[in-house]
C-alpha cells in the first residue's frame, strides 16, 4: 500500500514548484488557477518574490499547497502511482483533501489564505512563540508543558514530529519558560521557530473561530482516498465531518508520529512525499523501520521515481 504526503507551513522557500512548471502545462495551470482564485501572481510569489514575504502566513499557506498540488498533478498525469491513503501535516492536511478530491483547489487555495489570515490576526506579534524540543519523548514534553502552564499561562505541545521531535507553542514566556525546563530534563536541543504566530494551541481559538464560518459555507464533495487526519490520527472518509476536523485541527496538536504509526499499521509499506523540502520524508526514516520512502518535487526525482519507484 502507498500513502501520498503533502508538508506543512515552514516548508516554502523561493523558486519551489519552479522545475515542473518550466516542463509541464499541468503545472503552469495550476499556478494560474491559484492566482485566478486570489488575484494574486502566486508563481511570482514564489519563484521570484522576497523570502520573508513568502514566509508570512497568509502568503506561505497557499503557496505551500499550490506548489503541492502542482507536483501532485504532475505525478498522477506522469505515472500510474496512486495513493491507498492520504496524509498532511497541518495545512498539509488541506492538500491531502484535494488530493483526495473531497475538496476543490481553487476553493483550498482561497480557505487556507483566510486560514493564514486568521491565525496571523489572532495573537498580537511578539505575544506567542513556537520551540522544537529535540531528544525529550513526547510523553516528557506534555509533561513539562503542564508544570509551566497555568491560569495565566498557554504552553502546550503543538506538533508530535517523531518519537523524539515536539513543538510546543504558546505564549512567548510560557514557552521559554517551558524550554529551559526541558533543557534542565535533558533535551539534546530546544530550537526557536521563526514563525509569525503560536499555531495549534488554545491561542488560536479566534482564529478557529472564524475559520468555521468560511468552512460552514463550502461544499466537500465524497472522499476518495481515505484522509489521516492530524487531529485524530485515524482516517476519515466522511466528508461531513471534514469541515469540523479542521476546525479542530487550529487549536489541536498535530498528531503526525502517531498518523505515521497509523499508516503502517494500515499496511503502507510505501510513502511519497508530494511537495517542497522533503521534511516528512525525515520524519518517516526517525519514525518507521521497514518502510520505503521518496520525496518528489523536482523532475529528476520524478524520473527516479519512474525508472526505480520508491526506493
Amino acid at each position: 500500500m502507498i500513502a501520498f504526503l503533502f508538508p506543512g507551513q515552514g516548508s516554502q522557500y523561493i523558486g519551489m514548484g519552479a522545475d515542473f512548471c518550466a516542463e509541464f502545462e499541468v503545472a503552469r495551470r495550476t499556478f494560474e488557477e491559484a492566482s485566478d482564485a486570489l488575484g494574486v501572481n502566486v508563481a511570482k510569489l514564489c519563484f521570484e518574490g522576497e523570502a520573508a514575504t513568502l514566509a508570512l502566513t497568509a502568503n506561505a499557506q497557499p503557496a505551500i499547497l499550490t506548489a503541492s498540488v502542482a507536483a501532485l498533478r504532475v505525478v498522477l498525469e506522469e505515472t500510474e502511482i496512486r495513493p491507498d491513503l492520504v496524509a498532511g501535516h497541518s495545512l498539509g492536511e488541506f492538500t491531502a483533501l484535494v488530493a483526495s478530491e473531497c475538496l476543490g483547489f481553487s476553493d483550498a487555495v482561497r480557505t487556507v489564505r483566510k486560514r493564514g489570515e486568521f491565525m496571523q490576526e489572532a495573537v498580537p506579534a511578539g505575544v506567542g512563540k513556537m520551540a522544537a524540543v529535540l531528544g525529550l519523548t513526547s510523553e516528557e514534553v506534555s509533561g513539562l508543558c503542564a508544570e509551566v502552564a497555568g491560569e495565566e499561562s498557554v504552553v502546550s505541545p503543538a506538533n508530535f514530529n517523531s518519537p523524539t521531535q515536539t513543538v510546543i507553542s504558546g505564549e512567548a514566556r510560557a514557552v521559554e519558560a517551558a524550554a529551559e525546563l526541558a533543557k534542565e530534563k535533558g533535551a539534546r536541543r530546544v530550537v526557536e521557530l521563526e514563525v509569525s504566530a503560536p499555531f495549534h494551541c488554545s491561542l488560536m481559538e479566534p482564529a478557529a473561530a472564524r475559520l468555521k464560518d468560511v468552512l460552514g459555507e463550502m461544499n466537500f464533495h465524497p472522499v476518495k482516498y481515505p484522509v489521516v487526519t492530524n487531529t485524530g490520527a485515524e482516517a476519515n472518509s466522511d466528508s461531513a465531518k471534514v469541515a469540523d476536523i479542521l476546525v479542530e485541527q487550529v487549536t489541536s496538536p498535530v498528531r503526525w508520529a502517531e498518523s505515521l504509526e497509523f499508516l503502517k499499521d494500515s499496511g503502507v509499506s510505501e510513502f511519497l512525499e508530494i511537495g517542497p523540502s522533503k521534511v516528512l520524508s525525515g520524519l518517516v526514516k526517525r519514525t518507521l523501520k521497514g518502510v520505503r520512502c521518496a520525496g518528489i518535487e523536482k523532475i529528476e526525482e520524478l524520473n527516479h521515481i519512474k525508472a526505480d519507484g520508491i526506493q
